[in-house]
């Protein structure tokens, strides 16, 4: 399968590349900076990404790409095309001014890469250095008013830089420019959901055989088409198993267990709500939650899974951005992620994650192209602790109560305006406070619940969603009226960053 290499040097929007050349139709690899494949037959092009790093710092990336460098097709990217720069010999300086946000970029010479790219197209700058001495057969191809190499050539080889970030949302011909990449790699854009699919069962079939599989479900999208996936493969040597926890949204254990029917999966539905409950008492402080509730899944799903025999397999639905942000390539983790090892190493099973090599939209996709109901695609992120983080303080059944019929009411209300599909994730928080109120002749001294809701193309950043002020009008005062112990709402309106989509 043929590919392009992403070199990570740890920019933030380095996963931002390549969902632009999935959403193209081509396959493509993120790896470290100094990871380039050793099998690279199928590679037909490289990127090279940003970086928070300045080529002239000590503890910059600055790896040999003799290697490379005229052999494949190159592209590099901000930090990526100064370090072509600065490696050939050039100079790359602090400018007078950080170039940060919007600019106008005008092409100076006919080049393919640029093809179809208009004078003055708005593109998005993020970097303090600029190429202030061009090496030799670097040819300027285009400039901002600030910018004078805002994108180059080198003569000879076929290697391309642009110091503006094309992945990006504000660069309104960024798909047109990573096009003209593929096109000048040669892409075949043959990275289909149908080809996925097709290719993935067969994979999976000539990889489990006759083994015994088994997969924990979350409810969520990536859980559950891996399950589709797997089942459309090896049929009844699949068994899956979903833990009610306690903490999941209200009537969520039963809607799911309908759904994954109507799949045609054998699943076991296993109710533990009093053991986190138990397990939970008392503690307040967010990480020991999260690890408490972990724990938890760990000893219940291990339970159940040794009540089944001769499973050989732990299949999860490991994504690829999850694979990514596990890595550490500046030395810092973005967060780890429970799919990325744990249970296996416990329970001493062989590993299958169908949907690793796949982003989130890319699910969705493949989801869809296999028949599977829309409200399960679409269905908002959640938290693999569930409500458990979304009350702030210890976990008691009644607090569970409260925030489930809230927020049963919020999103319920999100579907009922049509609000739903246009919010990334959405949920209510219960805060550690309690207020004053008035109900009828009576002062209340009870709880507030914030509301949360944000829109966001991958969750890497986020902002608050511009709900209509009518609707949350409606739902706090359906909230007050109905939710027993709550006298107070509040609208969350910060974004990510610098804040979080969850509190906790």
């Amino acid at each position: 399968m043929e590919k392009v290499i992403i070199l990570d040097f740890g920019s933030q929007t380095t996963q931002l590349i390549g969902r632009r050349l999935r959403e193209l139709n081509t396959y493509c690899e993120i790896v470290p900076y100094n990871k380039f494949p050793a099998d690279d037959a199928s590679v037909i092009g490289v990127i090279l990404s940003g970086s928070p790093f300045s080529v002239n710092d000590a503890e910059a990336f600055k790896p040999d790409l003799s290697a490379i460098r005229g052999r494949y097709p190159i592209l590099g990217i901000c930090y990526g095309a100064q370090y072509l720069a600065y490696s050939s010999g050039g100079k790359v300086e602090k400018g007078d001014s950080r170039e940060y946000g919007r600019a106008m970029l005008t092409p100076i010479l006919a080049d393919p890469l640029l093809t179809n790219v208009q004078p003055d197209s708005q593109v998005w700058m993020s970097h303090g250095d600029t190429i202030t001495g061009v090496p030799d057969k670097f040819q300027i191809i285009a400039q901002t008013q600030d910018v004078p190499c805002a994108a180059y050539r080198i003569i000879g080889e076929p290697t391309w830089g642009v110091q503006f970030h094309p992945e990006v949302f504000h660069t309104t011909v960024g798909t047109t420019i990573l096009d003209n990449f593929l096109q000048l790699c040669g892409a075949k854009k043959d990275w289909t959901p149908a080809n996925f699919i097709e290719l993935t069962i067969h994979e999976l079939r000539e990889k489990l055989g006759d083994d015994k599989v088994i997969l924990a479900l979350s409810g969520g999208v990536d859980s559950s088409v891996s399950a589709v996936l797997l089942n459309k493969a090896i049929g009844k040597n699949l068994t899956c198993i979903f833990v009610d926890n306690g903490l999941l949204r209200k009537n969520e254990f039963e809607k799911v267990l309908e759904d994954y029917a109507h799949l045609g999966l054998n699943v076991l539905g296993i109710d533990a709500k009093e053991y986190f409950y138990r397990e939970l008492a008392g503690v307040k402080e967010p990480e020991r939650k999260r690890k408490i509730i972990g724990k938890g899944f760990i000893d219940i799903f291990d339970r159940e899974a040794a009540k089944l025999h001769d499973i050989r397999w732990l299949a999860q639905g490991t994504i690829y951005p999850d694979i990514i942000e596990s890595l550490s390539i500046t030395g810092m983790t973005i967060k780890s992620h429970h799919n990325v090892g744990g249970l296996p190493e416990k329970m001493h099973l062989k590993l299958v994650e169908p949907l690793r090599l796949l982003f989130k939209d890319e699910v969705r996709r493949v989801g869809r192209e296999l028949g599977m109901k829309e409200h399960l695609i679409k269905r908002h992120p959640f938290p693999g602790p569930g409500l458990g983080v979304r009350i702030l303080g210890d976990v008691t059944p009644e607090k569970v109560r409260i925030l489930q019929d809230a927020d049963d009411i919020f999103i319920s209300g999100l579907r009922e305006w049509g609000l739903y599909d246009d919010v990334w994730q959405a949920g209510v928080i219960l805060l550690p406070v309690q207020s004053v109120g008035v109900m009828g002749d009576e002062r209340t001294y009870e709880n507030a619940v914030a509301l949360r809701a944000v829109t966001s193309a991958d969750a890497m950043t986020a902002d608050w969603a511009h709900l209509p002020y009518d609707f949350l009008a409606k739902i706090s005062n359906e909230i007050i009226n109905k939710v027993r112990g709550v006298n107070r709402v509040v609208y969350d309106v910060s974004s990510k960053p610098p804040s979080t989509i969850e509190w906790e």
